[in-house]
C-alpha cells in the first residue's frame, strides 16, 4: 500500500538525527543549523542539497522557507534551560534562539502556511525552568498561534541504553482532528512526570482548555546493554594509564567504592560507566567525584565542558580495572544512528555533534505512534492571516 510521504522542516538540525529517525515516510522540504561543524556532518550522510540553510535562524525569513509544511520539528539549544547550565532560561543567548525561530512561525501562520503539527523538543529542565515561566511562554505561543498543546517526557533508555529523558512539546491545529486513540481524559505516569502535572496545574485556563494528554503504546522493541555496543580496539580514545585508573578511583565515595568492591568480588568481567560530578563533601566543601553504575545503561550524553562531561568506561574484572573514555563510534551506537553515519575526526566535534543530537529511535516511535497520524488526521483549511 503506498503511504504519502509528508512534507516537513527540520529547525537547529544538528546532525540530522530526526530526518534519519523520520524516515523516507517524510520529505524534508527546509532544514537550518548555524553549526558548520555539524552542518558538514547532516551533509555528509545526506548528501549535499539545497534544503539545508547554515545561518543563525534569527537571519532566516518566511520567504527562505518553502510550500506548507505538515510539521514543523525543532530542537532549540538546551543550555541555558538545562538543570546542569546557567538557568538563563529563554532569557540566555542559546536557548533563547526558541523566540526567532517562532517568530519566524508565526509569519507563515499568517501567510496561511502553518505546519499542521509542531515538535519540539528539549531538556526536562524546561518544567521548572523560571519556575514553570518558560514552559508557561511556549506554551501560550502555541495556543496563540492556533495550536492546541501537550507534552510528554521520554527517556531514551527505553530504545538504547542510555538514560537521556527528555521533553517532547507535541501541538496540533486547532482546527484539525485529533485522531481516536491519540488522546486521554488524564495523564499517564509513564508519560507525563508528577513535574509536568503540577505544572499544567500552574498554566492559565488559556493553555489548559487546548491541553492535551497523549497517550502513546509501551515501546516492545529489546534494549542492547551497554557492554554490547562497546568496541573491542576503541578508536579516536586510547586506554588510560595504570596512574590515571587509580586516580579516578581514588575520586570516589566511600559509596561508590562500594559498588566497585561488590563487583569485584563476584570475578566476573563488569562493565561500568562513570561521571566526574561536582559535590559537596561532609565539610561543605565543593570537590569533584566520580559516580560509577553497574546497571549496563549509560548515562546521559553531554558536550564537553572541560573535561567533566566527558563519560568514561570502566572495565572490571576481579582485581583488573581498566579505565577510558567512552569513544566517538560508541557514542553514535548510544544514540541509535545508522551503523554508515559519518563520525568526525575530532573528538570533540564528535562529542558535540551526538551529545546535542536526538536519539534516532525515539524520534522514529514518536513519528509511528504520534506524527505521523496527527499529520494524516482530517484534512482542514490551513492556518491563515485570521489567527492572531
Amino acid at each position: 500500500m503506498h503511504r504519502p510521504a509528508l512534507t516537513w522542516y527540520e529547525f537547529f538540525a544538528g546532525g540530522g538525527m530526526a530526518r534519519i529517525g523520520l524516515g523516507s515516510d517524510w520529505k524534508c522540504t527546509f532544514a537550518n543549523e548555524w553549526s558548520p561543524k555539524k552542518a558538514a556532518a547532516y551533509t555528509e550522510y545526506f548528501g549535499a542539497n539545497d534544503e539545508l540553510k547554515v545561518r543563525d535562524v534569527a537571519k532566516l525569513k518566511s520567504k527562505d522557507l518553502p510550500g506548507c509544511p505538515d510539521l514543523v520539528w525543532a530542537s532549540f539549544p538546551c543550555q541555558d534551560l538545562s538543570l546542569a547550565g546557567s538557568g538563563a532560561g529563554l532569557k540566555g543567548e542559546r536557548s533563547g534562539t526558541f523566540k526567532p525561530f517562532w517568530s519566524l512561525m508565526q509569519e507563515i501562520v499568517k501567510e496561511g502556511r502553518g505546519p499542521k503539527v509542531v515538535a519540539l523538543e528539549n531538556v526536562v529542565g524546561t518544567i521548572t525552568s523560571h519556575r514553570g515561566k518558560d514552559l508557561e511562554f511556549i506554551l501560550q505561543q502555541l495556543v496563540d498561534s492556533g495550536y492546541r498543546p501537550g507534552a510528554i517526557v521520554v527517556d531514551a533508555v527505553r530504545f538504547v541504553p542510555q538514560s537521556r529523558p527528555r521533553l517532547f512539546i507535541i501541538a496540533t491545529r486547532q482546527d484539525a482532528a485529533v485522531p481516536k486513540g491519540l488522546s486521554a481524559k488524564w495523564p499517564d505516569l509513564r508519560w507525563h512526570p508528577r513535574s509536568l502535572m503540577a505544572a499544567f496545574g500552574t498554566m492559565p485556563e488559556s493553555i489548559q482548555k487546548q491541553w492535551i494528554w497523549w497517550r502513546l503504546p509501551e515501546p516492545a522493541q529489546q534494549i542492547d546493554k551497554i557492554s554490547d555496543l562497546l568496541e573491542t580496539d576503541p578508536i579516536g580514545v586510547e586506554w588510560h594509564s595504570d596512574a590515571q585508573t587509580r586516580k579516578l578511583l581514588g575520586m570516589m565515595s566511600d559509596l561508590n567504592l562500594f559498588k566497585l568492591r561488590e563487583v569485584q568480588a563476584t570475578g566476573e568481567r563488569k562493565i561500568g560507566t562513570i561521571y566526574k560530578r561536582t559535590r559537596a563533601n561532609g565539610a561543605g566543601e565543593k570537590t569533584q567525584r566520580a559516580e560509577v553504575r553497574f546497571d549496563e545503561i549509560s548515562g546521559c550524553l553531554r558536550t564537553p565542558a572541560g573535561g567533566s562531561s566527558r563519560q568514561i568506561v570502566l572495565v572490571v574484572h576481579g582485581h583488573n580495572v581498566r579505565s577510558r573514555l567512552l569513544s566517538p563510534r560508541e557514542a553514535s551506537r548510544l544514540m541509535g544512528v545508522p551503523k554508515d553515519y559519518p563520525i568526525p575526526e575530532n573528538y570533540n566535534d564528535a562529542y558535540h555533534l551526538f551529545g546535542d543530537g536526538l536519539v534516532v529511535p525515539v524520534v522514529e516511535w514518536l513519528g509511528k505512534y504520534l506524527l505521523r497520524p496527527l499529520a494524516l488526521s482530517k484534512n482542514t483549511p490551513r492556518i491563515g492571516a485570521q489567527v492572531a
